[in-house]
């Protein structure tokens, strides 16, 4: 398989981006993020960057059509985006390859550009339009042509979406040689953990040579364990005290089953998964090519996502302090997060982080020392006056995880129970947590100089 980008990799759903995505920012460093910027939102063209069309066969006859996933998504889901558009111009396949346009598509008088119909635009993204492409008459193989997108859509901050101009291309290329893909499997929501489930696991090559067996590689996070043990497979993982990545199962196989041109072939016995009782958002990934070293005609369905959201909580909490100090004094005044669990937490689609904490010191002092993972912030609109901070926390927030933040303040003017303020909340903007069944315990108090 030819080397990818991490924004390419995301865009066929490739199972190793899910790593670098949930590599964790760690408490040492910091990290950026618009908490006090205005809402947003962004619509995005989702394509494959590169698409192989199979040469015709000898002797004459037209070409086999292979199929092209296409479709849009948004990010930010306090808004409903509808009515998408997407423009599709193949104009640049002349020679190289010919299209077949779904009933979604209308396309113009010369049949080289369409206004695709997208509907409503989801958060993540599922395949809205099916292209169909195969090589022109006459293509030699290496020949090479490029498709481009807009699109549109109603919905987000302003009433409309565009997507960025040049955000999205394809590179369609005439060649011969096996292309193995796995289908996708539709999300799930609402699993009990404790639940078995099955992944639907085939192999198809599309392509029109023998691929002399395959491997395939799977990524599991946290709340998921792999149940199905394959002689040809090796398994790594979880590691839960790696402080630096998530921890995920890592499994890599090797079956020397050939998979002809047309067929399809299943792993030798069902893929199984437990969702664990510390299971919230999981996610997981799987991968298939070519065995030997055979380079994969097209590597845009190689790879798979599967989103598993698991029925369970995760208890968030902040703990502050009490502390009594002079004029002048310097003392620790910080405050302490837990994730009660059972469940583990993670953004197992972006990767960022999943709270931020707010501190708003108490009145009459100045920070000294702050913690790496946290930075200055606006004041709050109903008290200008008082410093703020937001603290960040690693990328997964695992069960009975403990971080404390020592802030060193200094005291400028004593004020009878000066009161400061530390509130956990969503770090993508959401109003709160959906999965915390305590809210109460959500907030605490920094209290300097108490009276009692």
């Amino acid at each position: 398989m030819s080397s990818v980008s991490v924004r390419r990799a995301t865009r066929r759903g490739a199972c190793a981006a899910v790593v670098g995505a949930l590599v964790v920012a760690g408490l040492g460093s910091g990290v950026a993020f618009a908490d006090d910027s205005a809402p947003s939102d962004q619509l995005e063209i989702q394509a494959p960057y590169e698409q192989a069309v199979v040469l015709a066969p000898d002797g004459g006859g037209a070409a086999q059509y292979r199929s092209m996933a296409l479709g849009l998504q948004h990010y930010n889901s306090d808004y409903a985006v509808t009515d998408g558009r997407l423009t599709v111009d193949v104009s640049g396949l002349a020679g190289v390859a010919e299209v077949a346009w779904p009933a979604t598509c209308t396309p113009d008088d010369a049949g080289t550009v369409a206004v695709c119909d997208t509907g409503d635009v989801p958060i993540r993204y599922s395949p809205q339009v099916q292209l169909k492409l195969r090589a022109a008459a006459g293509a030699a193989a290496g020949a090479q042509g490029a498709i481009e997108y807009s699109a549109t859509a109603t919905g987000g901050p302003d009433g409309t979406l565009t997507a960025p101009e040049y955000s999205a291309e394809t590179f369609v290329t005439v060649g011969s040689g096996p292309d193995l893909g796995i289908a996708g499997t539709p999300d799930v929501t609402g699993v009990a953990p404790g639940t078995g489930l099955t992944v639907p696991f085939s192999v198809t090559n599309t392509g029109n040579e023998t691929a002399h067996g395959f491997t395939v590689k799977l990524w599991a996070t946290y709340g998921l364990d792999v149940t199905t043990r394959y002689p040809q497979c090796t398994y790594t993982g979880p590691d839960v005290d790696d402080a630096q990545y998530a921890a995920m199962t890592y499994v890599t196989c090797s079956f020397d089953t050939d998979v002809a041109p047309g067929a399809t072939v299943e792993l030798p016995e069902p893929l199984r998964l437990a969702v664990t009782g510390h299971a919230l958002h999981e996610r997981f990934d799987y991968e298939v090519e070519p065995g030997g070293d055979v380079a994969d005609l097209d590597t845009s369905d190689n790879g798979r996502a599967w989103h598993i959201d698991a029925a369970n909580t995760a208890d968030f909490a902040v703990h502050g302090t009490k502390v009594s100090a002079a004029v002048g004094d310097t003392v620790t005044a910080g405050f302490r997060f837990v994730n009660r669990g059972p469940a583990w937490v993670a953004d197992v689609a972006s990767g960022d982080p999943v709270p931020a904490i707010d501190y708003f010191l108490p009145p009459g002092t100045t920070a000294t020392s702050v913690p790496s993972t946290c930075h200055s912030a606006a004041p709050a609109a109903d008290a200008p006056a008082i410093p703020h901070y937001v603290c960040t926390l690693p990328t997964w927030t695992k069960p009975d995880l403990k971080v404390r933040f020592p802030f060193e303040l200094r005291v400028d003017q004593v004020v009878p129970d000066a009161t400061g303020r530390v509130v956990v909340r969503p770090y993508d903007g959401s109003a709160s947590f959906a999965f915390d069944p305590k809210v109460r315990n959500n907030s605490a108090e920094v209290v300097l100089n108490p009276s009692a």
